[in-house]
């Protein structure tokens, strides 16, 4: 184990350290994305229907969901290593547990314990790179876990589809084993030790947070699907109720598990804004696009797959070169141009016209992904900067809680757009993501007149 200092890690167990946090970050997004490919293949299998499939991704995402912010904060006391290494060791028996279940049951059962495996790598792993790099280079850190994620979303699918096409669907589940023990065996001895502070932990209000969380994902996708108003209502309601509570509990806490302490520092509460804005466009867009490929414009599977790729490609070489500007340049302004360029391209995609050619949309969702590779990373070293260094777990569940609530809310948001104009509804949900961009670029551009209060 190493410790880690003010200025990061030494060479070369700086690369060994960053190595070991891809990996993980890289078992926990790809195997989001490829359980959405497996669903029909899974059904199919366990003799389940549809609708009652979902549930191996929606077990999955409440897990995480509701388990980053107490993850995070449980780093914060006992060490962020600690929480990942413990998520990696559930994340990779659960995977196996996956790839035995025999019942649909069993297998959803098993995804929320793969869940909370992923919410233990995914709560501390920006926190784990305040701690690997220096100050100096925290902005290519983080670009680095930018691109890993992106990477892994825009290879889930075709990792689903050539593991379908040799094997059967358990594999999907049990090659995250292998990765998991390599992984493991590395990070006990690469990743770095950091200052643990000695404040109680408040189990009241990790449940709290669970219920709050919770009640609000389930009354967003009842929402958007359809579901009767007064369950709806219900949902809202106790989750308000709950939340305040909640909220007034978290004041009166010295490191509070709802980061309120953050939330009072304007950059920080409004990169959070920017983010959760930025994500729901994204998923507006990821959610909606396909239906217009396909059913408007007459494309194939292969070919939407196809035409989807520039977006995460874009950010494969715009994330790792706006790292580098972050640790110089103003993230209000990077992020700013970064998410005007993404509300441009989707305007854009928005108005493609009833014949557009491959290159035509490639080089839109290029555009997209280009302005959202350009706001991510200064985004997110400006939140982990902004919060100070014991901090640091609290600022990284944030930013997770944000990242998903924006997916959530996007999702939400197209199936209620789709439920109104059916006919139109993707590119309504497309001209809406625009607005979302926009919105995002404006706040961006707000922390300008900022100042955080504390340093990276």
């Amino acid at each position: 184990m190493t410790a880690a200092t003010e200025q990061g890690l030494p060479l070369p167990a700086r690369y060994w350290a960053i190595i070991v946090v891809a990996l993980g970050v890289t078992l926990a997004v790809l195997d989001s994305a490829i359980a959405n490919v497996a669903l029909p293949t899974i059904a199919r299998h366990l003799n389940a229907s549809a609708a009652s499939s979902i549930w191996v991704v929606n077990a999955y995402q409440l897990a995480v969901t509701i388990s980053l912010l107490p993850l995070a904060s449980l780093g914060d006391r006992i060490g962020y290593r600690r929480v990942y290494l413990g998520g990696m060791i559930l994340f990779t028996v659960a995977s196996l547990g996956c790839s035995l279940a025999t019942s649909l049951p069993m297998l959803a059962l098993v995804r929320v314990f793969q869940g909370f495996g992923a919410a233990g790598i995914m709560s501390v792993n920006t926190a784990l790179v305040r701690m690997i790099y220096p100050p100096s280079q925290l902005g290519r850190g983080i670009a680095i876990n930018a691109m890993v994620v992106a990477i892994s979303s825009a290879v889930g699918p075709t990792v689903a589809s050539a593991v379908l096409s040799v094997a059967s669907w358990p594999w999907l589940f049990a090659i995250n084993v292998p990765i998991g023990i390599v992984a493991l065996a590395i990070g006990l001895k690469a990743l770095p030790a950091n200052t643990r502070h000695d404040s109680p932990y408040d189990y009241p209000s990790a449940v709290m947070n669970a219920l709050v969380f919770g009640l609000l994902i389930f009354a967003l996708d009842g929402f958007g699907h359809g579901e009767r108003y007064a369950y709806v209502a219900a949902e809202l309601i106790g989750a308000i109720a709950i939340g305040y509570i909640f909220v007034r509990r978290q004041l009166t806490q010295p490191a509070p598990l709802l980061p309120v302490d953050l939330l009072r520092i304007p950059i920080f509460a409004l990169s959070v804004g920017t983010s959760v804005c930025s994500f729901a466009a994204q998923m507006l867009t990821f959610v909606s696009f396909p239906f217009l490929l396909q059913n408007t414009l007459g494309f194939s599977q292969v070919q939407t797959g196809l035409l989807i790729t520039p977006w995460p490609l874009a950010i494969v070489v715009a994330a790792p070169l706006s790292g580098v500007l972050s640790d110089k340049l103003s993230a209000g302004w990077l992020g700013g141009i970064g998410l005007a360029t993404m509300a441009c391209g989707l305007l854009s995609l928005a108005t493609l016209g009833a014949h557009p050619q491959p290159f035509d949309i490639a080089w839109r969702m290029a555009l997209c992904g280009a302005g959202f590779g350009i706001f991510q990373s200064p985004n997110n070293r400006t939140m982990l900067a902004a919060a100070p260094r014991a901090r640091s777990g609290g600022a990284s569940g944030m930013l997770g809680t944000a990242r998903l609530t924006g997916q959530t809310l996007g999702a939400a948001l197209v199936a209620l757009i789709f439920g109104i104009a059916p006919q139109r509804g993707p590119t309504i949900a497309l001209y809406v993501a625009a607005c979302f961009a926009a919105a995002a670029a404006i706040v961006s551009v707000l922390r300008t007149t900022q100042r955080g209060t504390a340093t990276a």
